[in-house]
């Protein structure tokens, strides 16, 4: 089951590629923004919850998708890139196994333990 959520996980990045090849910025924008939503882990340095909390709501797809579609709605492409970089970064994540976090530990996910982590 693992290997079809990572193939699906592959289809959604590369819909993010699709999506943000439909916006006028240049290229090296998506390469250069695409670890941005990694910056969410500095709730990390508060505590273990707050950094659960503030990576899981980063790394939510529908997130990515509601800032994508307000974008869109609200006639504004950075918005729209910001959605496509939100989306297509949690895709990325998952298909590396990083998950949704448990607020124990940020070796615990949704998607099972991170190499080297241990339930405490």
């Amino acid at each position: 089951m693992k290997t079809v959520i990572k193939f699906e996980e592959v289809f959604m990045f590369l819909f993010s590629i699709f999506l943000f090849g439909q916006l006028d910025f240049a290229w090296w924008w998506f390469p250069l923004l695409l670890f941005t939503p990694d910056l969410s882990m500095l709730g990390y340095l508060h505590n273990s919850k707050t950094g659960a909390m503030t990576y899981n709501f980063i790394h939510h797809k529908g997130v990515g998708l509601l800032v994508y579609v307000l974008g869109i709605v609200l006639s504004m492409p950075v918005m729209q890139l910001a959605g496509v970089i939100l989306f297509g970064h949690s895709s990325m994540d998952r298909i590396f196994g990083y998950g949704l976090k448990y607020s124990d530990s940020f070796q615990h996910t949704h998607l099972g333990m991170l190499a080297g982590g241990r339930k405490t």
